[in-house]
């Protein structure tokens, strides 16, 4: 398989489990209750990947620059959290997409961190892998059950699902053929910008929406996922 079809179906596969799980909740009825849980759950889930995935790619970069790409992260969540707020104003709909502008913002440079890795030859860990699929569930349900509950047809969030997983195949694409141009090219900074976005999405968006549905058990969901997701 050539180089950049595989960076392509890694960025689409890595992140499929939020179309599957997006447009599930059309059938499944998910309990208020579990949908919070869930989104606790994910929540620890994204937290052990910032502690120790994405900041450990970051080796190398100053640490000026860490917290600067950091900073960015954050800046690039918060402006497109703020669009959704003005399009759909400050609850309902809003609260769940800018849980989706979060998993757009972790799933599009770590894609483009699995496009370099093909181009450099490193070796995709099947553990990472499969933390990302398991993890990308509950980011899923969390936000599509409200949308669903809200009007949105399966075929509306399947349309939102499948821009976000497309997005991250085409960035996978080209972080391989950045990567395949200048060997200059490398995965750290795309892991800070990361992570900075994951941590202003959960303060501001998912953990606010787990404990408003998942009440004071959210929490323990949270240890949960960050144990399990570290392990």
């Amino acid at each position: 398989m050539s180089g950049w079809l595989e960076a392509l179906l890694l960025g689409l596969v890595g992140q499929s489990s939020l179309l599957v799980a997006g447009v599930a909740v059309c059938w499944i009825t998910v309990p208020r209750t579990i949908v919070g849980l869930l989104a606790g759950f994910g929540a620890g889930a994204l937290l052990a990947s910032v502690s120790f995935d994405l900041l450990a790619e970051t080796d190398g970069l100053e640490q000026w620059e860490v917290v600067g790409l950091m900073l960015l992260g954050a800046a690039v969540f918060l402006g497109g959290d703020a669009f959704v707020e003005r399009k759909f104003g400050d609850d309902g709909e809003a609260g769940a997409l800018g849980i989706v502008v979060g998993s757009v913002v972790d799933g599009v440079p770590e894609s483009v961190i699995f496009g370099i890795q093909v181009a450099a030859g490193v070796p995709i860990s099947v553990s990472f892998m499969i933390a990302v699929l398991v993890s990308n569930f509950p980011q899923a349900i969390a936000p599509s059950a409200d949308l669903a509950a809200g009007g949105w047809s399966a075929m509306r969030l399947g349309r939102l699902w499948a821009a976000v997983v497309a997005a991250c195949g085409v960035a996978a694409l080209l972080g391989y053929l950045a990567a395949d141009v200048s060997s200059a090219v490398t995965g750290r900074g795309m892991a800070a910008l990361a992570a900075g976005g994951i941590l202003a999405m959960l303060t501001d968006s998912l953990v606010p929406f787990a404990y408003r549905r998942g009440g004071q058990l959210a929490g323990a969901a949270t240890v949960l996922g960050f144990c399990l997701s570290a392990l």
